[in-house]
């Protein structure tokens, strides 16, 4: 029945020019096609699908099967029928309307939820990619509109956050990473075959379609990802192949990360002309952070780097591994002090503090950090010394200092362990090194967030002697110079927490003033800190900020609290009651 009323909606049409086809006929078409295919009538369908006398019908009508028969492949996967329905498919895209099929196409995959998502879209994407190439005016507009629904859907999945869920990929999020690349491949090798073709305003067109379904790929599923070392040394990562293709798009596009890492930040950027949507554009600095650390930590793609930069991570890399292998042969302590007095042993340790604050490659500034540490292990006590005079006084890094400051204190503690004192680590030789320590750089003014790092590690210090050495055996000298270090770093540093404080809390006052004004503007904010601006951002980032600059200060003042305790306990206690105090 099904079958005959096809047929005769049809023959009824076959007489009529193609412009005459009324809104009814469709409606009678998609319902007789649609009854054709759940009455399990295929091969008839199919046969009217190929008659060549239907192809002005097909061709107008026929996508409003597409439907019907794509659901028939997604609910009955065991039905002995499926082949026919592929077939099917095949033919309506072929014989379609590619315009009416790309909407057709793109309502069915935004459809579904939840683990159908990833089973449409990996049906559709080779149908969709097929249809997109029929179509030669406004592709860049298909193209575009194609993958910004197809990365709406994808970013409704959770992704993987483990080497098991990668594997067992339930949602599909992986394998749709891998057909959306194939998907893409065809357009972004279409910009690079088009760079010379007359059609270059369409060109450029597309080249803004396809830069901003990168920026939106770095910012979902890659911004959340996880990359795994086993699955980077065994190449079976999805999501970092993922993350290498897309890389690779910008660079055949015209947009290589060196230069877009390089520009991020500038008033002008070169993808200025992209007109980004607002959200869009706010989504940018995401984007570029999930970029750099694609690059700089996973090491994704690094070889596009600028070959200047590539030569100096390989010059440093087998400098420092060749600093390895000759300390590694030195007997801890058996580097003689008197080899710091030739320029090269003392500016090596620099040239590991330079890598370790400015290289952009994590791994050698890990690595460089370690050889520091390797460096140190292997001066006798007067090289140690000299070298941690010459870093406090030179480094200009907060970091830096701090680990020089937990050094000196490990090498005070090895001291007074032992029978007999190192005159280094103990006496007037230690209380010189503690003056460059135990002080603020420009007093009460000083900026105690800058150099948080540096004064919790001399808070650190200061506590441990205090607890390890008695005012009566005075070992390292401490008690001779307490007034000193009081004046010069425990009094600034209370005046230069209660000013800080106050100035960030009157900061907060004004942003959550302010925070209402800037929503209604949906504009980004600004605070002053410190004489200098923070980054335009938004104002919950900028409350987090301030209250995150007001927790190190409450920090630094509880450790500051108990170190006074703990002189006052010291002071006005008897050797004996020293003993209890650990």
């Amino acid at each position: 029945m099904a079958v005959e009323e096809l047929q005769s909606i049809i023959m009824r049409c076959q007489i009529l020019e193609e412009q005459d086809f009324k809104e009814e006929d469709f409606g009678l078409f998609q319902l007789a096609g649609q009854r054709c295919i759940d009455e399990g009538h295929i091969e008839q369908l199919l046969e009217i699908i190929q008659n060549e006398k239907n192809k002005v019908i097909i061709k107008n009508m026929g996508w409003n099967l597409v439907g019907p028969v794509v659901r028939c492949l997604l609910w009955n996967k065991d039905d002995g029928k499926r082949k026919y329905y592929f077939l099917m498919l095949d033919l309506l895209v072929k014989l379609c309307n590619p315009k009416e099929l790309l909407l057709g196409l793109l309502e069915l995959i935004e459809e579904p939820s939840g683990k159908q998502i990833s089973q449409i879209i990996l049906l559709l994407l080779q149908p969709l990619q097929t249809v997109i190439q029929k179509l030669h005016n406004n592709k860049a507009y298909s193209v575009g509109l194609a993958l910004s629904t197809l990365w709406s859907q994808l970013s409704l999945l959770p992704v993987p956050y483990s080497e098991e869920q990668i594997q067992t990929d339930d949602y599909g999020l992986c394998q749709c990473c891998n057909a959306l690349i194939e998907f893409t491949k065809p357009f972004v090798e279409e910009v690079i075959n088009d760079k010379e073709n007359s059609l270059e305003d369409e060109n450029e067109k597309l080249k803004d379609e396809l830069l901003k379904f990168c920026f939106k790929s770095l910012k979902c599923p890659l911004l959340t990802a996880q990359f795994f070392e086993q699955s980077k040394e065994a190449g079976n990562d999805p999501l970092r192949c993922f993350a290498s293709e897309i890389i690779g798009f910008l660079s055949a596009i015209g947009h290589p990360f060196p230069k877009m890492i390089f520009n991020h930040g500038r008033k002008k950027r070169t993808w200025d002309y992209l007109e980004f949507e607002e959200e869009e554009d706010k989504q940018l600095a995401d984007s570029m952070a999930s970029l750099a650390y694609l690059v700089f930590v996973q090491g994704i793609s690094i070889d596009q780097l600028p070959m200047v930069l590539r030569t100096e991570e390989s010059v440093f890399s087998k400098g420092v591994d060749l600093l390895e292998n000759g300390l590694l042969r030195i007997e801890d302590n058996g580097l003689l002090h008197q080899y710091l007095e030739i320029k090269s042993f003392l500016t090596v340790p620099q040239g590991l503090v330079k890598v370790m604050t400015l290289c952009p490659i994590e791994t050698l500034r890990k690595k460089s950090l370690a050889m520091l540490q390797l460096y140190i292990n292997k001066l006798d006590s007067q090289g140690k010394y000299t070298l941690f005079r010459c870093l406090l006084n030179t480094s200009n890094h907060s970091g830096v200092e701090a680990f020089i400051i937990q050094n000196i204190k490990n090498q005070i503690d090895v001291s007074l362990k032992r029978t007999h004192n190192n005159k280094w680590f103990t006496g007037p030789q230690l209380i010189s090194l503690l003056d460059l320590v135990l002080f603020l750089p420009e007093g009460a003014e000083t900026d105690l967030l800058q150099n948080s790092d540096r004064i919790m590690a001399s808070l650190n210090l200061l506590r441990y002697l205090v607890i390890k050495d008695n005012e009566k055996d005075n070992q390292t000298g401490l008690w001779t110079e307490l007034g000193k270090i009081e004046n010069n770093f425990l009094k600034p540093l209370h005046t230069g927490l209660n000013m800080s404080k106050a100035h960030y809390e009157a900061e907060i006052k004004n942003s959550q003033e302010n925070s209402q004004e800037v929503q209604k503007s949906k504009d980004l904010c600004s605070v002053t800190v410190g004489g200098e601006e923070i980054p335009n951002m938004p104002p919950e980032m900028q409350l987090k900020v301030l209250h995150s600059a007001l927790f190190t200060f409450d920090l630094i003042e509880s450790v500051l609290a108990r170190v006074e305790e703990l002189i006052e306990i010291k002071t006005k206690s008897t050797p004996e009651e020293n003993i209890g105090i650990k």
